[in-house]
């Protein structure tokens, strides 16, 4: 059984944020919780160290990619003709 919060609006009720593994949506009731980032829940260690690999990969490609764009931008490239007196 999933429990309901009420969002706000009239009628509208949603599942809580904790009923289900971020990762794998596997139900949540009358089991360990695994959290992660402060508010993350997963159903295991597996899930939640999976997560942990996927952020861990996805930091890592944009901080590479943020440094090459940062070393292309100090490249300066001079075309044209100089004249000398």
């Amino acid at each position: 059984m999933s429990a309901y919060y009420y969002s706000g609006c009239p009628g509208n009720y949603e599942a809580h944020y904790l009923d289900a593994c971020s990762l794998c949506r596997k139900s949540l009731h009358n089991s360990d919780i695994f959290m992660y980032r402060g508010n993350t829940p997963f159903c295991s260690k597996e899930c939640r160290q999976e997560q942990m690999e996927m952020d861990e990969a996805r930091e890592k490609n944009w901080k590479s990619g943020r440094s090459l764009r940062k070393s292309d931008a100090k490249k300066t490239v001079r075309t044209g003709t100089v004249a000398v007196a």
